[in-house]
């Protein structure tokens, strides 16, 4: 039993949230203003769907890396994630893939589910690489469709420019896949075209992708335009606070990724993204050039940045949480319901996480 303000899809209610077996099993109380008393807030714990490492660990290494990444981002109050990969050639992609697909069955204990994979390239711009290493390439059927048979691909970026993309899109799409733009140079007019074919997301909002200018609006302008669903990084480095505001405003549903890298929740020093060395300092990641190079956020810190530039904590857990879940179709999770998975994170008044309960287990906080 969890008793606090708690955050269903209808609002606030100050009362009592049961599980078993790992599942939500009832939700007692009543309606009410969680500013009117001093009880902790209990949130639907929350889903990071770019995830590149954590705890020292990278996506890339595949393996006991990705028990290493859950339990550290579960820690900071993830209850699900998609493992993203990095641009490589081929077979050594291939490889990590194949052995994402394993470890994606079975949930490490203390740590976050993995529900898949995202697919970061290699289907991007070589002119828009970011921090992505230089080995991008078209798609081709064939390829793409052998990556979706070893390993759950739930979301793939790709830049809807490259010759023959529009049609993958489509093919993609047809198989469950959500399809979305960046590491892009395209146009408004690519953009919309790829929306059309069934692409539906934009991948770290306003980075890697050719910006919006009023007579050429570019990938941004296109996701202003006519999206439902986004991501950004809210780390206050990648995104300015004003710009955040602006999308809010454009993207229904824009929802929050860390784009977390090996780096998060370690020291200052040297880590690995993929094939390539980083840097952490002065709380961001780049590479030896200065590209920022993902990200040493973690969610219950994008919780209190979102906060503190003036957004409400209710409407910040649906961007953590429940739109997340609905980009991916996931109903029993994302959401305090009855019958939902007991994927739930406390916070005290000042928005300190004090627990993360991951399906029901409940995950021990340490320094």
């Amino acid at each position: 039993m969890l008793n606090g303000n708690i955050l269903t899809p209808d609002g606030w209610i100050r009362g009592t949230l049961h599980c078993e077996n790992g599942r939500i099993t009832a939700l007692e109380g009543a309606a009410a203003d969680p500013a009117t008393n001093g009880e902790p807030y209990i949130l639907p714990g929350f889903i990071d769907l770019h995830v590149h490492g954590g705890g020292g660990a990278d996506v890339m290494e595949a393996g006991s890396a990705i028990e290493t990444i859950a339990r550290t981002h579960a820690r900071h109050g993830t209850t699900s994630l998609l493992a993203t990969t990095m641009t490589a050639p081929r077979d050594e992609l291939m490889a990590v893939v194949g052995g994402l697909g394993e470890v994606t069955r079975v949930r490490t204990p203390g740590g976050a589910r993995v529900l898949g994979v995202h697919l970061e390239g290699p289907y991007i711009n070589p002119g828009k690489l970011g921090a992505q290493p230089d080995a991008a390439v078209s798609a081709v059927l064939d390829e793409v469709l052998k990556y979706l048979s070893i390993a759950p691909i739930r979301v793939v970026t790709l830049a809807p420019e490259i010759a023959g993309h529009m049609e993958i899109i489509s093919e993609m799409v047809a198989r469950g896949v959500r399809v979305q733009l960046g590491h892009s140079l395209a146009t408004y007019d690519d953009a919309v075209a790829a929306l059309k074919h069934g692409a539906c997301g934009f991948t770290h909002l306003f980075n890697a992708m050719s910006p919006m200018h009023h007579r050429n609006p570019g990938l941004v302008g296109a996701a202003f335009a006519h999206a439902e669903f986004a991501e950004i990084i809210p780390d206050l480095l990648h995104v300015h606070p004003g710009a955040i505001r602006a999308a809010l405003r454009a993207i229904p549903r824009l929802y929050v990724v860390t784009d977390s890298t090996s780096a998060t929740g370690m020291p200052d020093g040297e880590y690995r993204l993929g094939s390539q060395h980083v840097t952490k300092c002065l709380g961001g990641v780049r590479l030896a050039d200065g590209t920022l190079a993902g990200s040493t956020l973690t969610m219950d810190q994008a919780l209190r940045n979102l906060v503190s530039i003036g957004l409400p904590l209710a409407d910040v857990s649906h961007r953590m949480s429940r739109y997340a879940a609905d980009y991916l179709g996931v109903e029993d999770r994302g959401r305090l319901v009855r019958g939902a998975w007991a994927d739930v994170v406390v916070f005290e008044r000042d928005l300190t996480l004090t627990a993360t309960y991951v399906e029901g287990e409940q995950i021990v906080e340490y320094a």
